[in-house]
């Protein structure tokens, strides 16, 4: 055994590949991917893909588009890139603030 500690490895391929569907589902909001050109895509047989894409739904991430046969991303990506935008703007104020108070470095 070898003296130096092995690290332990927290990966986990289905989430692994959850994100690799949310970014293969990226771009296609306006019509949506059909669920095998998802498990082409991803390498991996149709009902993981419609497990996974029910898991996404059911957290709010996709949703079967209207015409009930491809699914798309919802709207919640972009909330979550808004909050983002949101923190940094107020991140930079915070910073402005601070030059404000003590002077231009």
């Amino acid at each position: 055994r070898s003296s130096m500690t092995r690290a332990t490895n927290y990966t986990s391929a289905p989430l692994q590949r959850l994100l690799q569907l949310i970014d293969l589902l990226a771009g296609h909001e306006l019509l949506g991917l059909e669920p095998g050109a998802i498990a082409k895509a991803l390498d991996c047989a149709a009902p993981v893909t419609t497990r996974d894409l029910d898991n996404l739904r059911t957290a709010g991430w996709a949703e079967l588009h209207p015409n009930g046969k491809t699914w798309r991303l919802t709207p919640h990506v972009v909330e979550i890139s808004l909050k983002h935008a949101s923190a940094l703007r107020a991140g930079r104020q915070d910073l402005n603030d601070i030059e404000q108070r003590y002077g231009r470095i």
